[in-house]
C-alpha cells in the first residue's frame, strides 16, 4: 500500500501546472503575440487573456502555461519584461487542477 500512495504522490506533482501570471499587458497586445514573445523563453502550451463581456476588452492580464517548471524559470530570469512600450508585471504560480485538490474528508 505504502508503494501505490507514493506512486500518486509522485504523478500529482507531475501533474502541476506551472503558470505564469502577467499583469499589466497593454491593451493593443493580442494573445498571440503574448504566446509569441513568451515563447522565447520555452514551449508555450497555452496563452489565457480573459476579456470582459462589458467592454469587449480583455482584461489586462493572462495566465500563460509552459511545458516545464524550466521554462517558468527562464522566464523569471530575465530582469523585466517590456510589450509594446509597457513593463509587464510577472508572478510565478504553481496551481493545480481541481480535481487534484485533496478531499477535505481524506
Amino acid at each position: 500500500m505504502a508503494a501505490a500512495g507514493a506512486a500518486r504522490a509522485a504523478g500529482r506533482r507531475s501533474r502541476q501546472l506551472f503558470d505564469i501570471f502577467v499583469a499589466e499587458v497593454p491593451w493593443t497586445v493580442s494573445s498571440k503575440e503574448l504566446k509569441e514573445y513568451f515563447s522565447q523563453f520555452g514551449s508555450v502550451q497555452r496563452c489565457q487573456l480573459p476579456f470582459d463581456r462589458d467592454t469587449g476588452f480583455h482584461r489586462r492580464y493572462c495566465w500563460i502555461k509552459f511545458s516545464t517548471p524550466e521554462d517558468v524559470q527562464n522566464v523569471l530570469k530575465k530582469d523585466s519584461h517590456i510589450l509594446e512600450g509597457s513593463k509587464l508585471t510577472l508572478k510565478q504560480q504553481t496551481r493545480r487542477r481541481q480535481s487534484q485538490r485533496r478531499n477535505p474528508r481524506e
